[in-house]
């Protein structure tokens, strides 16, 4: 199957070679392992010195606050105005799969820009907003998903540290289209459950507010407004983690699609896998761009709103690097193409560090923004 979704100017070693490679030293699991340091830092480092004004695109987005605010009220309203549908009616299915879906994956990037200090200066107030974007999702994760979602930007691609990467008996088990179908339909249930089979993390006091903030108000909805409303609302989220094109963000940002080289030169002269991928289409319009992916891990302390200003700043380094131009056929071909599965993702062993505690967000704030860069001030 042709991989039009994916540019071919970056070649890369094909992917019989670099299976062999991981079985001979991973204990046959076929993952790309990498001895390299992961390449946003260094990217980072050269955009810098060659555009220092990058760094002045950095900091909260007063805008995101509004955006949260209205489809906070818009889910709730839809929750208020099906509390007598039938929940497997096919109004409500609709409703869910068009509007909620699309709602509530928008709620979860933005809970994803929260947590890198984005919506407001203090870190205080990002956690307890996240709190509030986290209620018409009807589960709580918001306080977790911080500390496991920067330790991905800290630890990319590091094996027990990265709770993006799938685990070899998810691989193993999902390595056919019905696996991958089946991944696909509740990958959200693999990104909520997995993390905490990789490392648990403490117990603090934001986790118990986002508890029994959202426990609170999945009450009131059950008491003042109905079960059905409530069973919108996590069906919403089910479907913004299911076979939903927003949700093809979730296999499009790390996965590796990977063209197969055009001669045997290329194959005995491959360059570097690459990580992550960028996609530039139309549905960033509702994900707070979270399809400038290569960007936004270049540079996690540049909100939604100014990620094109960066990728037109820096062009040159963004021009030629693989990307996606459809999320809707990011899906498709990972469940098609043999090619492409579970196993096709980057690993290392080494590297990076894991994110907890509350003191290091100034440390977060400064590394994101390239303070400690060699050559920057």
């Amino acid at each position: 199957m042709p991989s039009t979704s994916v540019t071919t100017t970056l070649q890369i070693s094909s992917r019989l070679d670099l299976s062999k490679q991981a079985q001979e030293n991973h204990d046959g699991d076929q993952f790309f392992w990498s001895y390299t340091e992961e390449p946003h830092r260094t990217r980072r480092q050269a955009i810098i010195k060659a555009h220092p004004e990058v760094t002045k695109l950095c900091g909260p987005e007063p805008l995101t606050k509004y955006f949260v605010l209205a489809v906070v009220a818009l889910q709730v309203i839809c929750a208020v105005c099906l509390r007598n549908t039938p929940v497997l009616s096919l109004r409500c299915i609709l409703a869910a799969y068009v509007i909620g879906a699309t709602a509530n994956q928008n709620l979860f990037l933005a809970i994803h820009e929260i947590s890198h200090n984005l919506a407001f200066k203090a870190p205080m107030a990002n956690r307890l907003f996240a709190v509030f974007a986290n209620l018409p999702i009807g589960v709580p994760y918001s306080a977790a998903f911080r500390p496991y979602h920067l330790t991905h930007h800290k630890s990319l691609g590091v094996d027990g540290l990265d709770t993006d990467l799938p685990t070899s008996l998810e691989a193993f088990f999902l390595d056919s289209v019905l696996g991958k179908a089946f991944f696909c339909t509740f990958q959200i249930l693999f990104y909520a459950l997995r993390p905490m089979m990789v490392y648990q993390l403490p117990l603090t006091r934001i986790h118990l507010f986002n508890i029994i903030a959202q426990l609170s108000f999945d009450y009131l909805i059950l008491r003042y407004v109905g079960g059905r409303a409530l069973v919108y609302l996590i069906m919403s989220s089910f479907f913004a983690g299911s076979l939903h094109p927003c949700a093809g963000h979730f296999i499009a940002e790390h996965y590796v699609f990977n063209p197969q080289p055009k001669s045997a030169k290329e194959a005995s002269d491959p360059v570097p896998v690459p990580e992550t991928f960028s996609y530039y289409g139309t549905l960033n319009m509702l994900t707070y761009n979270v399809g400038l992916h290569n960007e936004h891990h270049d540079f996690p302390a540049i909100p939604w709103t100014r990620l094109p200003v960066l990728h037109k700043i820096a062009k040159d380094y963004y021009a030629d690097l693989p990307h996606h131009k459809s999320w809707i056929w990011v899906i498709w071909q990972f469940i098609w193409d043999e090619e492409v599965g579970l196993w096709c993702r980057v690993k290392r062993k080494e590297g990076g560090r894991k994110v907890v505690g509350w003191r290091e967000d100034e440390l977060e704030s400064n590394e994101q923004k390239g303070a400690g860069t060699p050559g920057v001030k």
